[in-house]
């Protein structure tokens, strides 16, 4: 049971803010600017591909 604990404390958390709306001009969701396929897929994402979804997620909200 503490492996668990630590292995969750490692993990990547989402950057869902619960404002689930997608803007069709952009493609993103309002709330955490990820595109549906990022969404749908975040759960099988390594920690990685998850980081380099979140460094986008910066520059994404500075061009909005």
């Amino acid at each position: 049971m503490r492996q668990s604990t630590a292995l969750r404390r490692s993990e990547v958390t989402s950057p869902c803010i619960n404002v689930c709306r997608m803007n069709p001009a952009t493609g993103l969701c309002e709330g955490c600017l990820r595109t549906l396929d990022e969404i749908a897929a975040w759960s099988a994402f390594t920690d990685t591909r998850k980081r380099d979804v979140l460094a986008q997620l910066a520059a994404r909200k500075t061009a909005c």
